[in-house]
């Protein structure tokens, strides 16, 4: 993996980690606590430990892929994996905003499964060019899928 490419993805997924973390200090809140929530939901700990893993591993294997893509002369593929990626990052960085800041319960269910459609594509792209390397990608559309589940059951809860 080259640096050129690291320092960019990882630059973008920084950015939507800030941006994200910024607004989801209203989980804090007292409209927050106040939210039923279904007995599944991971402890708030859980949080700022699972993201870091995630945002980790779509920088690396999103870097690893692009450059993969660029040594094959794939510049087109390059280009449309760059702008679902950052699509992915957008629609990432945009939950937190619905959900603890505008208050959206059922317009952040519905990005958190568009995300969790995007991330799935994101993961479908690497596995296409670096196989199994991609695999551990996996992971972000798995959680995803769960804070889609998550995230429509306090919608219900909530309504």
């Amino acid at each position: 993996m080259q640096i050129k490419t690291l320092v960019p993805t990882a630059l973008a997924v920084t950015a939507t980690a800030v941006l994200g973390g910024l607004a989801s200090r209203p989980a804090q809140s007292a409209w927050y606590a106040k939210l039923k929530k279904p007995p599944y939901q991971p402890p708030r700990q859980a949080f700022p430990i699972v993201w870091p893993v995630l945002y980790a591993d779509i920088a690396a294997t999103s870097a690893a892929t692009l450059d993969h893509l660029e040594q094959r002369g794939q510049d087109q593929e390059r280009r449309a994996y760059i702008a679902a990626l950052a699509t992915n990052l957008v629609l990432n960085g945009s939950w937190s905003w619905l959900f603890f800041n505008q208050r959206r319960l059922g317009t952040a269910a519905i990005a958190a499964g568009v995300l969790a459609v995007s991330s799935a594509d994101l993961t479908r792209r690497s596995i296409a060019v670096q196989g199994a390397k991609a695999a551990p990608l996996a992971a972000y559309p798995a959680w995803c899928a769960f804070a889609t589940a998550l995230s429509t059951h306090i919608w219900a809860l909530n309504r």
